[in-house]
């Protein structure tokens, strides 16, 4: 602090590094999202291979993914900085907290948008560029701007946007589509509710003060953990599903069934106490979405490996 000439003090100003900015726009891309993203995506290139895919296909997919994702999500971040600010979850987002200007992160998500098309269709093909094209324009258009804030399905089907990557990656490698690719879109689609739900259970207050309807704010607890349990149990179904149309071999089959037990018993768990009608505190969501984060990355962690083994 230092005194000015009528006796006021004033704060010194803040000393703001490179790093400083650097650092507040790559948090505006959400990295922690986007690493599970890749998760789903990398593997579909060992499966789209039948073993190592090629290294220029990696770096393709890798580079294109991240701006994809994270032009999405800059947008996303621009377009929810009014509850942003309101909410314990993110406030302390760049937009928030004013790291940047809006013009400055709208162009930045442009750039972003734009070096991922040019590294899919160019680096990849047409067909992927499409597909990182269409991925960005519905995550921003239907669940941004048309969905988060008027229906409680809103994640039901605006989590569709993070489905795409295994699609794109599996047609950086082959150039076409097929029914494995889409098996794994659909297990990230049966996935994503039961996700997200368990964390918008710990943050329902937050949902509600700005009043997005999550599941969780607009229906009971029990009501809650049924739709949980149910999407739990597609999701698990559809991994199994996989092993029979993708022709995988017998670590996939293993690693999907244990982890997707494992999976089961924490969703099961979580119904239980919510009809059992405990506190929302008591209800431990937190245990089902931390564990939702490892059984994904277990179960297309064996999807890569088990190409190069059988």
């Amino acid at each position: 602090m230092s005194d000015s000439r009528d006796g006021t003090s004033v704060a010194a100003p803040v000393r703001v590094t490179v790093a400083d900015v650097v650092g507040a726009y790559v948090r505006l891309t959400k990295p922690r999202v986007i690493e599970l993203l890749l998760i789903t995506a990398v593997p579909a290139m060992f499966l789209a291979a039948h073993g190592l895919p090629r290294w220029q296909d990696v770096i393709v997919v890798l580079v294109g993914g991240y701006a994809a994702a994270g032009s999405a999500n800059v947008f996303n971040n621009v377009y929810d900085r009014d509850i942003d600010e309101q909410m314990r979850r993110t406030r302390r987002r760049p937009m928030p907290r004013h790291e940047m200007s809006e013009r400055a992160a709208l162009v930045f998500g442009s750039v972003l948008g734009v070096v991922a098309l040019v590294v899919l269709g160019w680096g990849g093909n047409l067909l992927s560029g499409a597909l990182g094209l269409a991925a960005i324009l519905f995550y921003v258009l239907i669940y941004t701007m048309l969905l988060k804030r008027r229906t409680a399905q809103n994640i039901v089907w605006g989590g569709i946007a993070g489905c795409f990557p295994p699609l794109i990656a599996w047609t950086v490698v082959t150039a076409q589509l097929a029914w494995a690719p889409l098996v794994m879109f659909l297990i990230v689609f049966f996935w994503t509710p039961p996700h997200t739900w368990a964390l918008a259970f710990r943050y329902r207050e937050d949902y509600a003060s700005v009043d997005v309807p999550m599941l969780p704010v607009v229906r009971s607890a029990p009501a809650v953990a049924n739709q949980i349990l149910v999407y739990s149990v597609l999701t698990v179904a559809t991994t199994l599903l996989l092993w029979a149309v993708a022709g995988t071999g017998p670590l996939y089959l293993v690693v999907a069934a244990v982890s997707g037990a494992a999976f089961l018993w924490e969703a099961f768990g979580l119904w239980r106490r919510a009809h059992a009608g405990l506190t929302d505190a008591a209800l431990k969501p937190m245990r089902l979405f931390h564990w939702s984060n490892s059984y994904l990355a277990l179960v297309f962690l064996a999807l890569a490996v088990d190409p190069l083994l059988f």
